[in-house]
Formats: C-alpha cells, structure tokens, sequence
C-alpha cells in the first residue's frame, strides 16, 4: 500500500468511527448495521483507480502530437492525446484511472511502443527511439516488471527463432538434441510466468502472464487403453485440449479485455481447438457465455465476439448458430447493450438465415418454368437436387453456372443429381440470352417474376450464386459450396464419372 493509500485509509477509519458513536448514542439499534457497513468499506477494493498520470520523454519528437491508446479485442482505441514540448515531453493526465490493460504510446504507424497499465497509474516514460532498447518506465512497479519480462521474452524468442532454423536443416542424428532444447527453453519461460506471477500475487501483470501457460498434455498421463487404439487416443487429447483451453485464462477478468490476447485466444479455441462443425462448436459457445454472464463486460464481449464470427464464419453450417445466438440473447433482451440498430441488424439477417439451415427441410416453392409451366420443388424425387439461385450479371455466376452444368450437372444427371437454377431477376430476354449462350436447356430453369413465392428471403438471395444441396427427402444437406466441393461429394457417394 502507497503512503497516500496508508492516509486515507487512517482518514476513512477516523471519519466512520465519529459517525458510528453518533449514531450508536442517538440510536442502539444501529449497532450491527454499523459493523456491516464498516466492515465492508474495509474489506472491499476501491471500484476506481485514484487517477492516472503518465509522464513521457520521446527525445526524437518535439512538437509532435502523441496519442495514448489501449487494446480492445483486435482493435486500438485512443484515450487521450498531448503535444510535446520543444524536448519531447509531455503528460497524460486524468482525474480518475483508466481500465488495466495494455496500453500504446503512438506517434505514427513506425513509431509506436506497448507497455502494461495496472492498479499504480503514476509512472514515467522514457524512450528516445521509440524501440524496446530504449525504453525505460519509473514509478509503477507493475509497468516496469512487465517492461523487464518484454526485454527478457525478446531474447527468449531470438533464441528459439535459431533453434527452429537450426531443426529446420538438421539431420535425423542431430533433430532429437534441437527438439530437447526447445522443450527446455518453453519450459523456462513458463517457469518464469509462474515465478513472476507468484512474486506479483492479484494483480494484472501476475494474470496476464499465467494468460500465456497452458498445461501440455503428458504422454504418461494418456491412459492405457486409450494409447493402444488410436481413434481413442486423439479422442483423449481433444478433450483435453477443448476442457483444459481456458485453465489459466479467466474471462471474467474483464482487464484481460484490454489486450489483444482475449480475442486471439478466442479464435485459436473456435477456430483451431473445437472440432469445425456446429453440433462441437454450439455447446462450448454457450458453456462460455454462461461462464462470463454475471461480468457485464466479458458477456457483452464473448457473446458480441460469437455472434459475429458465427454470421462471418467460412465453415458450412456455422450460421446457425448466428441465428441461436440472435434468439436467445439479443432478440430476448439478454444483449443489453445492443442498440436498436444493431437489433434492427441481427433481425435483418436472422430473416434471412433462419429458414434455410443445414438439416431444415427446405421450404417448398411455386415458381415458372421458362416455358411457363407450373414448378414446385416438392414435385421432384431425384436422390439429390442442386438449389441454385443466380444472376446472369454477376461476375462469379457468370463462371459459377456454366462450371456447375458441364462439370456437375452433366456427369451426374444419370446417376439422380438434378439441378434446379432460379432467376432472380424479371428481365426474361436477359435470363433467355443467358440460358441460350451456355446451352443450359436440359436442366430445369425457373422463376418467380413478381417475387410471390418469397424466394429471395427464404434461400438468402442476397449474394449470388446462392447453392443449396438436398437430398431425397429435400433436407438441405450442403449449402454456399464450390464446384471443387459437390465434385468430391458426388463423386464419394456416386462414385467417379468418366465426365467427372
């Protein structure tokens, strides 16, 4: 504790025990109120830092505008901006603190620097160069442990840059000696977050260095009978990895939010940890959004973070659970903080993503021929149906189509592959011209000229071409593939075509 803390921890004891005998003489009852309340305001963390000032000397930029920025997720947001003096220096100063974390002293997109923010927001900044070398921080213990651990990581990472190099161009005799030198010098380094988080107990810097630690999964500890069948074993250490991913990472540390490390640990776990399908990735969102619930920044964050990498997401399926997170927290109210243009957003595209997941059955429709005849979906049995939607103008239709016709349609048409291709627009002569110039006349062409059968809501058709694969019972079983995909597919469960 600072002497100015020692202070006014004296002063609050001074000023709650004359009220605690004033109201004990005026009033006996208030005696065990009275101990709570002291009790608490003892016991409790001041909610605010006591203010914040950051002194720099930046010799090699006199007269420039500096900024002072933090990290939010995968972006830098600014807090407050100074001009230097004539020898570079100024102050950043604010009555109260700014939140932990991880902070940028910014000149321009060369010349930049990081440096950690904790409790202590008193601290001078020296750097002449703007380069690690130089700087130097005074003043706030935690900035300059963290400043200490940075010079010290930089060697670390030089050291197994050349080892990764020397491995690379090793021989067999020589790769099991550079292997064991890496190991030893991973394990120095996560020997140092635990000392150095042990010396610095609750405070940021100690949490954000056992951020980095993660507990590899020991050989010896893989049960028997689980090494002996390999399917078994990658099973054991996938649960690992999925269970034990966020051990020394705690997300309702809402100072971990001011780093990059939070978004960056979200998607390695989403996207290179869980399995890369719906039904794996649903249950270990929603287990993390219940985790930080009760931590209105880390909700807001986690469940901000999902619901846009879900709508976003390359993987196949993955928008459902865009359309899960839209129902049970932003359209339900949970999402407090979404204002009505964000809801007005979710909404719009919950539209039109809701009626078109894979494993749904796809909704029938009436549409036209191009002969005029009657169309619905539902009136074909063919063991699969392509679902395509497009525009004869667009740049990736105009490949997109005629690859689909010769290289899918036609090897496959024998083998129960049937293609129905809508067009999404009401100039006929255009759709005609189109169909005429690539020779698309065997399978069957549609469209809905007036828009009655609400197609364009139903199957998305926002972005053309838009695909949907169904199978005999018209369960969309694939949906936004290439020609590469539905090639391998048919040519896994048809089997290869001499056209194929």
């Amino acid at each position: 504790m600072h002497i100015k803390d020692v202070a006014a921890t004296k002063i609050r004891i001074v000023v709650l025990f004359l009220l605690f005998m004033k109201l004990l003489v005026t009033n006996p009852a208030m005696k065990n109120i009275l101990s709570l309340i002291i009790l608490w305001w003892f016991v409790a963390e001041p909610v605010c830092a006591e203010g914040l000032r950051i002194s720099v000397r930046l010799a090699s930029s006199p007269d420039q505008k500096v900024l002072l920025t933090h990290y939010y997720g995968g972006n830098i947001f600014v807090d407050d901006t100074l001009l230097t003096d004539s020898e570079g220096s100024g102050v950043f100063e604010k009555s109260a603190g700014l939140p932990q974390g991880l902070y940028k002293i910014y000149l321009d997109q060369e010349r930049h620097f990081d440096f950690l923010l904790g409790s202590d927001q008193t601290l001078d900044i020296v750097n002449p160069s703007f380069s690690l070398n130089g700087l130097e921080i005074t003043g706030a213990e935690e900035s300059k442990a963290f400043l200490d651990y940075m010079k010290w990581l930089r060697e670390r990472q030089r050291q197994l840059s050349r080892l990764d190099s020397a491995l690379a161009k090793a021989g067999e005799a020589d790769k099991g000696k550079i292997e064991q030198q890496i190991r030893e010098l991973t394990a120095e380094v996560s020997h140092y977050w635990k000392e150095k988080s042990a010396r610095y107990p609750g405070t940021f810097l100690a949490r954000f260095l056992m951020a980095n630690y993660y507990e590899e999964l020991k050989p010896e500890d893989i049960p028997a009978e689980f090494i002996a069948n390999d399917s078994l074993k990658w099973t054991f250490e996938y649960n690992y990895r999925k269970n034990h991913f966020f051990d020394h990472f705690d997300l309702t540390d809402e100072r971990l939010l001011y780093t990059p490390m939070a978004k960056s640990k979200l998607d390695t776990y989403f996207e290179k940890v869980l399995l890369q399908m719906y039904d794996s990735v649903k249950p270990a969102a929603y287990a993390l959004i219940k985790h930080v619930e009760s931590t209105p920044n880390s909700f807001r964050f986690v469940t901000s973070y999902l619901l846009n990498s879900s709508l976003n997401s390359k993987v196949m399926g993955m928008d459902a659970l865009f359309v899960d997170i839209a129902r049970d927290y932003y359209l339900s109210g949970k999402a407090v903080w979404a204002d009505s243009t964000t809801l007005a957003k979710v909404k719009e595209n919950l539209i039109f993503l809701e009626h078109n997941l894979i494993g749904q059955p796809a909704i029938d429709l009436r549409m036209e021929t191009i002969d005029g005849q009657p169309f619905r979906l539902y009136q074909h049995n063919n063991p699969y149906l392509i679902l395509v939607f497009y525009e004869p103008n667009c740049s990736h239709c105009k490949e997109f189509i005629p690859r689909l016709y010769k290289e899918v349609y036609l090897p496959y048409r024998d083998k129960g592959v049937e293609v129905v291709a809508g067009y999404t627009m009401n100039d006929k002569k255009e759709w005609e011209d189109f169909i005429t110039q690539h020779h698309l006349t065997d399978w069957i062409n549609v469209w809905d000229e007036h828009h009655l059968s609400r197609f364009k809501i139903i199957y998305d058709t926002r972005n053309t071409p838009a695909t949907y694969l169904l199978d005999k019972d018209k369960s969309i079983i694939a949906k936004k593939f290439s020609i590469d995909f539905l090639k391998k597919y048919f040519a896994q469960y048809l089997g290869e075509t001499s056209g194929g």
